[in-house]
């Protein structure tokens, strides 16, 4: 593993800059108690705003978004901001799927003004590096806001949006700010095998674990520590208040916005880091269904399958045979044999584990089963040890031990970043 050691104190004084925020001393004040459209917890775009913007004072700012950054009264930060004559909004940055969510995978908006404000939206999606800086730059900001919600898993692509506009931040000399949401799926644990750097790609740039178990904020602190210290963004945070690790995100009384097409649903997020590799195979992985990563399948798979991996005993989850026609992707049009999970005690579930004992078990009870030929499942996994290792006959535990020693020295490592209790 690669990541560096040098730690918070590497980062310089970017780092030392966001201690006071971080601590949640220096950033924005405790959020009054919930009333109507509010909830136990308080996000980072909350907090800021309850302290005036005093943040963003003086500054030029641009917000890094889509339809998630929304307030407890699901109102968008931006037409929140946009009007309000304490912050100078001047720009607006998109994703994957687009600033206000026109896109499907793979797209994006493009350059456009938005009909809603006016505001000028630049396209960040696949840009990083100088291109990116050079957006930053003839967009005008000073100050560079990040507030999208993320969905726990490595290969969900914003994680990486965050760290390329890091970089582009810091090269272009913009101030970065990011403001906290929960991680939907608790940050109790992180789980599955660290990336090699090898297999770096947008749905993983750097050495971090399949399931990192962290929010947003504490992925920033990493980042620009461990992989950003020789050219750290000068960094201020956002925390929320009110959110324990423990916590699912139905808990937290916050609403839900799908962060993208096909994350519908809290419970999508929950299994997402495991059944998302199914992408990486000839198996529809449930686009095209109303439980997208719940519902797996293809032509010719029978009651086989969900017998099988019934059979393995994981914890807190069951198996369905489930036959389904997806309205698009993979079968699109035709019905398909699989399984539907359903988790039935989502503390002791493992997401992870459970993705490798279906890919096990399907290899085992279909014939038909092949690796995407492009071997996106090694870019997925962030190595070649998944696949070659279950193309070799190895078991769920083989599998999943083989990543340990890895995933200990990354557990280490986050610790140092963790805000919550």
């Amino acid at each position: 593993m690669s990541l560096s050691r040098r730690g918070l104190l590497a980062a310089g004084g970017a780092v030392g800059a966001l201690a006071a925020t971080a601590a949640g001393t220096g950033g924005a004040s405790a959020a009054p108690a919930p009333g109507k459209g509010q909830s136990r917890v308080r996000t980072g775009f909350d907090r800021l705003a309850a302290d005036g913007y005093a943040l963003l004072k003086g500054q030029k700012v641009g917000v890094v978004t889509n339809p998630t950054g929304i307030t407890s009264d699901v109102r968008h930060i931006v037409d929140v901001m946009h009007p309000d004559e304490r912050v100078d909004l001047v720009a607006v940055f998109g994703p994957e799927h687009g600033f206000r969510g026109t896109a499907q995978a793979g797209g994006s908006e493009g350059r456009y003004d938005d009909p809603a404000t006016g505001l000028p939206v630049y396209d960040t999606y696949l840009k990083s590096g100088q291109p990116l800086a050079d957006v930053f730059t003839a967009s005008g900001v000073d100050t560079i806001v990040f507030d999208i919600q993320d969905a726990g898993a490595r290969f969900y692509t914003y994680i990486w949006t965050l760290y390329d506009c890091m970089e582009a931040a810091a090269l272009a000399g913009k101030r970065f700010v990011v403001l906290d949401r929960p991680n939907p799926v608790t940050g109790r644990a992180a789980l599955g095998p660290v990336l090699d750097p090898a297999f770096a790609t947008f749905v993983g740039r750097r050495e971090i674990a399949q399931a990192h178990g962290m929010t947003v904020t504490e992925l920033a602190l990493l980042f620009n520590a461990e992989f950003l210290a020789e050219r750290p963004v000068d960094l201020r945070i956002v925390k929320m208040s009110g959110w324990k690790r423990s916590d699912f995100f139905d808990t937290t009384g916050l609403p839900w916005v799908p962060p993208s097409p096909n994350m519908p649903t809290p419970d999508t997020a929950l299994v997402y880091s495991g059944t998302c590799l199914f992408e990486g195979t000839n198996l529809s992985e449930g686009r095209g269904t109303t439980r997208p990563f719940e519902l797996l399948g293809a032509e010719g798979i029978d009651h086989r399958w969900a017998a099988a991996v019934n059979a393995v005993g994981l914890p807190g989850v069951a198996f369905r045979e489930a036959y389904f026609a997806p309205t698009f992707s993979k079968f699109q049009g035709k019905t398909v044999g699989g399984v539907q999970l359903h988790v039935h005690d989502r503390a002791a579930f493992d997401p992870v584990r459970t993705g490798i004992a279906l890919l096990v078990t399907a290899k085992r009870t279909w014939g038909g089963f092949e690796w995407r030929s492009d071997n996106w499942i090694d870019k997925l996994t962030g190595n070649t040890r998944v696949r070659t290792m279950i193309d070799a006959g190895a078991d769920t535990d083989e599998v999943v031990g083989a990543w340990a020693k890895d995933l200990a020295a990354f557990r280490s490592v986050r610790k140092r970043y963790l805000q919550y209790r």
